[in-house]
């Protein structure tokens, strides 16, 4: 976390401390040393590339500190710049291996050569700084005379006159040596702005600054520049993110004065706002103000979004770095929490935004991701459901192996891992023969194998498929978040049980038979099978029907590769306008996403339901005669409503935010 310089309250009013700086006169950087050291500044910057860590070959020296002081860089009385002087502290690490007995081995030591364990020290320690947008790295060279040289001591430290930084700035300071024998030091403070320092005759910019105030007006936060009458100035929000550069979302030129409303949905801890008067050479001011605000905690939370990637990778999406560890668990079909698999994935610190590699041999929709915090589980999401299905009634066994490679086999169960040839009263227990034969007979899946053990994945449900009836869910892919919450509620209808098919889930076939063979394969052995054709109507559905509707001799229009809703237009329509329809066919729309006389009125020949509102109705036909009776169908109702919701809610979100503008762009407001 940011070391802060001074207290900022949210308001942004008046400062409590005023500071008053050294003054360091002269354009030029400067370095000097503790007694006894001999240091060298380099003429200009350096590349910063840290490289590798490699092993010391005997004492070396090494940054132990780093300490920072604000100074004033002054060119003349009344023209002064903030600049952050830098001082890391040395100290030896590690030790010359004893010298062998050369004349043990019949050699006589040389008399001219120096033993190197009186000879000085000498490093080259690299001080790399960003403050955005700018980035420097200067290169220290320090050199240690023999008698100071003390393993493990201290041996003083080297100062750097200094890096230039914009007031209300956030600086992050590195420091390691070339080459680099350990981890490199870091720190991270924010700069006060012109009001927390004495600077109004050194800094004479800082009486043209905007002045910045942020309030809270219920929903909405207000940013309110304070500057004269007309007065030209640039305003620039971003995500500043801790793992690397940061992020410009939103810039504008303004005149002031002007008042700029920003909906509290936008509100993410590292969203910070840079103003700055547009004249040459002139101050920016950054400031950001809402990295304790709990709502825009709640709001980072909302945007976060786990990804699955080509290749057996992950990833986790932010706008801001979040403070967090993943693991993976196994979910089972019936519920329950998602138990954690320790072996494959031990809890880990996330790295938002970066890709990251599942150590699995093989992808399986049990198989979840949970990212938690401190406090309590954040995220969870079993990202191979939408290309692999819906969760499985599949068993885990779990195979451990001794240093003697003896091996012992358990099943993963809410109780525990149960022995397979235990006397427990478990399903695991009871199936235990019958998992071993399925083992031994390769029936099940590896998932994982390592010298400490394996991960196996049995199926449990042999013969419980083909009893269930067949539903085909077609779709608009409107945009991601429509596609997750169809991707939910077609594992969620799995469990009634019924037999569910899904573009989502034979992306593969699609791509080799091209949509429209696909649907028709799929079409006529749903009917066949006394099964149902699910239309899920949404803003992209209801336009590509009524487009076809007005022009029903058209050809299909263009679609993509896994498209199969505009591909399947040409043999529904047709089923509609002749009546072929009720028996086959029922509809349905999400709450929310759409209006309900949205859907035309071709297609209310058949039920239509509103999701998850009508979800009883909408079961009990799904399943045609030999429904459940009401009370297990309303129960089923309320988990399947259960399973929606997360992703219902997100879609929604993504749609409301996504039509405030481009992004989540904010309003300049009235002029004040």
């Amino acid at each position: 976390m940011p070391v802060p310089w001074f207290l900022l309250s949210l308001a942004l009013g008046r400062n409590p401390v005023v500071l008053s700086l050294e003054r360091v006169v002269g354009p030029q950087d400067a370095a000097r040393c503790s007694p006894g050291l001999s240091c060298h500044l380099w003429d200009g910057d350096v590349l910063c590339l840290p490289g590798g860590i490699v092993s010391a070959p005997g004492p070396v020296l090494v940054p132990t500190l780093l300490q920072t002081e604000l100074v004033l860089r002054c060119h003349k009385e009344t023209d002064c710049d903030l600049c952050v002087r830098v001082a890391v502290h040395l100290a030896v690490h590690g030790s010359w291996e004893e010298p062998a007995d050369e004349e043990e081995f019949g050699r006589t030591p040389d008399p001219g050569l120096e033993d190197p364990r009186n000879a000085s020290l000498q490093a080259h320690v690299v001080l790399s700084f960003q403050a955005y947008p700018t980035a420097r790295c200067v290169l220290l060279e320090v050199q240690v005379p023999a008698a100071l040289v003390q393993p493990g001591q201290s041996v003083g430290s080297v100062v750097f006159d200094c890096f230039e930084a914009a007031l209300g700035a956030e600086v992050r300071i590195w420091s390691y040596t070339q080459p680099r024998y350990q981890k490199e030091l870091n720190l991270t403070q924010q700069l006060p702005d012109c009001r927390g320092l004495d600077v109004q005759d050194s800094i004479q910019r800082c009486s043209a600054l905007p002045w910045l105030n942020v309030s809270a007006d219920g929903d909405h936060v207000r940013l309110v520049l304070d500057v004269s009458e007309e007065q030209r100035f640039g305003l620039s929000l971003y995500w500043n993110q801790t793992q690397g550069p940061a992020r410009p979302w939103w810039h504008r030129n303004l005149t002031g004065p002007q008042t700029i409303t920003l909906n509290h949905t936008d509100l993410v801890p590292c969203l910070c706002i840079q103003v700055w008067p547009l004249e040459p050479d002139s101050v920016r001011t950054s400031v950001c103000p809402f990295r304790e605000d709990p709502r825009a905690h709640r709001n980072l939370w909302r945007a976060a979004r786990l990804q699955l990637l080509p290749s057996q990778d992950w990833r986790l999406d932010a706008p801001c770095s979040l403070p967090a560890e993943a693991t993976l668990c196994w979910q089972a079909q019936d519920g329950g929490p998602c138990q954690p698999l320790v072996p494959p994935l031990p809890r880990a610190n996330v790295t938002v935004n970066k890709a990251l590699k599942f150590p699995l041999l093989k992808g399986h929709p049990n198989v979840c991701i949970q990212v938690s915090t401190w406090e309590k589980l954040q995220l969870q999401e079993c990202l191979w459901t939408d290309s692999l299905g819906p969760l499985k009634d599949d068993m885990l066994v779990v195979e451990t192996r001794d240093s003697q490679d003896n091996r012992s086999l358990c099943a993963l169960e809410p109780s525990g891992c149960t022995p397979l040839l235990s006397r427990a009263s478990t399903r695991a227990a009871r199936l235990g023969e019958q998992l071993l034969q399925d083992l031994q007979s390769g029936q099940c899946l590896q998932l994982w194998d390592d010298d400490l053990g394996a991960l196996w994945a049995c199926p449990m449900d042999k013969s419980a498929a083909a009893r269930s009836r067949v539903a085909l869910l077609l779709y608009s892919p409107d945009d991601a978040g429509f596609e997750r919450l169809v991707g939910a509620l077609a594992s969620a209808l799995c469990q009634l049980p019924l037999r569910v098919a899904v573009d989502l889930w034979s992306r593969r076939e699609l791509s080799a038979q091209g949509p429209l063979a696909w649907f028709h394969a799929q079409r006529r052995q749903t009917l066949q099978e006394g099964g149902v054709v699910v239309l899920l109507f949404s803003p992209g559905a209801v336009a590509m029907c009524h487009e076809w509707l007005q022009d029903a001799a058209s050809a299909p229009g263009a679609h993509g590769p896994h498209d199969a809703f505009t591909a399947s237009l040409s043999c529904v329509l047709p089923d509609f306008l002749q009546g072929r329809a009720p028996g086959r066919y029922i509809g349905a729309y999400f709450d929310r996403l759409l209006p309900p006389d949205a859907v035309p009125a071709l297609f209310r020949s058949v039920p239509v339901f509103s999701l998850p509102s009508q979800l009883p109705d909408f079961l009990g036909t799904l399943q045609g005669p030999g429904a459940l009776r009401s009370r297990r169908l309303a129960e089923r109702a309320d988990q399947v409503s259960r399973a929606l919701q997360p992703a219902l809610d997100s879609c929604f979100w993504s749609q409301e935010t996504a039509g405030t503008g481009s992004g989540m762009g904010p309003e300049a407001g009235d002029r004040t």
